[in-house]
């Protein structure tokens, strides 16, 4: 039984979360405010947290920074005010694995958890890669580090997603779609942008010349491919 662990001070919230994840047949943990949810996470040792940025005592900002920076990798699923855009950027780029904004429908929630375990369950499958060299870009999939020429480069967790489904299938073109539903965990997605702007962030950070790329190579309408010897 997979466990799930709620960090959420609107108590009206907390036991709905907590009522329908029951019935779904998670055993689910809550805490009231940030630092019992970061105890709770320590001792009890959650397969995925639902976390609320806005805590008491400690934000969900600083509980996921401190977890990130601990090397825990459980996935974690924000919960954010409406139109709080620059929230939602600062908590995926802190290392949060996706997002719901207040206030949401239940379905779309509990269809967002199960795709982060798909994830999970894929990344443990064993078919992904655990590092990549390109030239003097060198990437550790498994602690989420990344430099060039020994420089550190400042990729999100999403980032290193879509290099590293693009790695497992080395010379292959995969779709958008395929990366939306690998990296994102949706089956459908509003816009493709959304990886398109990925791999532009990416092409600035790993290319030598972004704008004439060697390994990172777009299929116009189709997708992306990854050159590893070029």
């Amino acid at each position: 039984m997979k466990r799930i662990l709620i960090i959420e001070d609107e108590m009206a919230i907390l036991r709905g979360l907590k009522d329908n994840l029951e019935y779904e047949r998670y055993e689910v943990l809550t805490a009231a405010d940030g630092e019992q949810g970061y105890c709770l996470i320590q001792e009890k040792k959650p397969d995925l947290i639902i976390l609320d940025l806005m805590l008491p005592k400690m934000s969900g900002f600083e509980v996921c920074r401190k977890l990130r920076e601990e090397g825990l990798t459980v996935p974690i699923l924000m919960l954010t005010a409406r139109g709080e855009e620059t929230d939602r950027v600062l908590g995926l780029n802190l290392g949060a694995d996706d997002y719901v904004t207040k206030p949401f429908s239940v379905p779309e929630l509990l269809a967002r958890i199960r795709a982060l375990f798909r994830r999970v369950e894929h990344a443990k499958s064993g078919n992904l890669p655990q590092e990549l060299r390109l030239g003097e870009v060198f990437v550790d999939f498994k602690r989420f580090e990344a430099r060039k020429a020994g420089k550190v480069l400042d990729m999100s967790r999403k980032e290193f997603g879509v290099l590293r489904l693009l790695a497992s299938r080395a010379g292959e073109v995969v779709t958008r779609d395929e990366l939306l539903d690998e990296v994102w965990g949706y089956d459908q997605f509003p816009t493709t942008r959304t990886v398109d702007n990925h791999i532009a962030l990416l092409r600035s950070k790993i290319e030598d010349d972004p704008s004439h790329p060697r390994h990172l190579i777009t299929f116009r309408g189709v997708g992306y491919k990854l050159i590893i010897g070029a």
